[in-house]
């Protein structure tokens, strides 16, 4: 009898004992998710003021996507360019109000990263993954577009101001805004940057208002003989042409990637949430965006037509001091666009190694992780800059989606508009253009980047 009592005893300790360890384990992990949140970059620091949204907003939208606006008016021609500008800019507005919104939806809960309010709306592990993905090729293609920009305005400064540099390769100046930035990414969280970010925006209104008068004055001398006519001959092209130029505009409106991740740092209490601070600093950005895009839209593609480069700046020659100074501007503007969409990168890097992987937050891990991640889209910049064409491809294959539909399905499932109400109407409206934009536009920009790389070498 006492064999059989001590058996029985036995595995009632055992499986206290496992049950001891689970719950210790699941303390553990608990206090680990708790020290990483106070660590991390997006949910480390939460006093950040209106203002810092304002331009963190200002520096993540307007951003290489601008100076490519004249190229996409030259493939799409005078109405269809402006009115998708229009367009894009009323639906992305829409849309940034959508996510403000939705940022604190649930009652004592904050959706700090787009993939948890993705896990809200489809499921956790459905909306994960349908989120993370498209958010992570948003923010590392916007990472690859400003190292190319970057290092082709850098050069351009120095072929005005310094002729005998100019027959160096466009790779060099690519590995010179790479170093800067294994230097910068160190800052650790989104509030740290806010004077980098600051700098940006400033920089991106000053280069957007040279290049609006650079464009006009040069465009009283020579427009008259101007053709503005749509860039291909042929009918395949012009389609071609078409797509990407959309492309090209919804790339420049790419700042609802790290919406969630900027409100994130603003303070919130039932009495005040987030979202008024938040959208008082998207109202103010959006103002900016429109007073920025459309003059410079408008200002080059009339001095240049059919022939402006790519990059608008790059079409400006006259006077150099100027067009340097313009230059200069973009260079110090890609510096923060780059951190601000490269920072929930380094939260998404970070929280997976400490929190999956068991590694201890701190600076040797974040010089580690984010110095590999800098280097590897840096690489990619030095091997394909092929800038127009990435615009395209990148803002079709993803930006229309977390910009321009993504917000409006979700707005759907969560809140159940009623049926043909404004928000109902206006989300399908929004879900139905981005989606072709999505499917139709990366063609173009995929065909551009054939067409430069036939004539292109690797490291030039």
């Amino acid at each position: 009898m006492s064999n059989l009592t001590q058996s029985t005893t036995l595995p009632q300790q055992n499986n206290q004992d496992e049950m001891g360890n689970e719950q210790a384990g699941d303390k553990t992990r608990s206090q680990q998710q708790i020290d990483a949140s106070s660590w991390l970059p997006i949910t480390a620091d939460r006093n950040a003021k209106w203002y810092y949204s304002a331009f963190h907003n200002v520096t993540a939208t307007v951003g290489a996507g601008i100076l490519g606006l004249p190229y996409a008016m030259s493939q799409l021609g005078w109405i269809p360019g402006i009115t998708v500008i229009s367009l894009s800019w009323l639906i992305t507005f829409y849309s940034f109000w959508q996510l403000v919104e939705l940022h604190e939806s649930v009652p004592g809960k904050r959706f700090d990263r787009y993939p948890e309010l993705g896990q809200h709306c489809f499921g956790p592990k459905l909306g994960y993954w349908i989120i993370m993905p498209q958010q992570t090729t948003v923010q590392v293609a916007s990472g690859i577009v400003y190292c190319v920009t970057g290092g082709k305005s850098l050069k351009k400064v120095f072929e005005l101001l310094i002729p005998a540099w100019g027959d160096i390769r466009t790779t060099y100046f690519i590995l010179f805004f790479i170093c800067l930035q294994f230097v910068i990414s160190q800052s650790p969280n989104f509030n740290s940057l806010k004077g980098v970010s600051l700098l940006a925006a400033v920089m991106s209104c000053g280069y957007s208002l040279i290049a609006f008068v650079a464009s006009t004055i040069q465009g009283t001398k020579h427009h008259e003989n101007m053709s503005y006519g749509v860039r291909s001959s042929t009918t395949a092209g012009q389609v071609f042409d078409i797509l990407n130029g959309c492309g090209t505009i919804a790339f420049a409106f790419a700042g609802h990637s790290v919406s969630l991740e900027i409100q994130a740092t603003i303070p919130s209490t039932p009495e005040k949430p987030s979202k008024y601070a938040m959208w008082k600093g998207v109202v103010v950005a959006y103002v900016i965006v429109a007073f920025c895009y459309v003059p410079v839209a408008v200002s080059g593609y009339w001095a240049y037509g059919h022939l402006v480069e790519d990059d608008v700046l790059i079409s400006l020659d006259k006077p150099a001091w100027l067009i340097a100074a313009a230059n200069l501007m973009v260079f110090l503007h890609v510096i923060g666009s780059y951190q601000v969409f490269s920072m929930p990168v380094f939260d998404q890097i970070e929280q997976y190694l400490v929190e999956n992987r068991g590694f201890t937050p701190g600076r040797p891990l974040r010089i580690i992780a984010r110095s590999l991640y800098v280097a590897a889209a840096g690489f990619v910049a030095m091997c394909i800059p092929f800038f127009g064409g990435l615009l395209g491809l990148f803002g079709g294959l993803v930006f229309s989606s977390i910009s321009f539909y993504m917000p409006c399905v979700m707005w759907l499932i969560t809140q159940k508009p009623k049926a043909f109400s404004f928000h109902w109407l206006t989300s399908w409206v929004c879900i139905v253009m981005g989606v072709l934009l999505a499917v139709l536009s990366p063609i173009g920009g995929a065909r551009t980047i054939y067409m430069q790389a036939k004539t292109y070498r690797f490291f030039s």
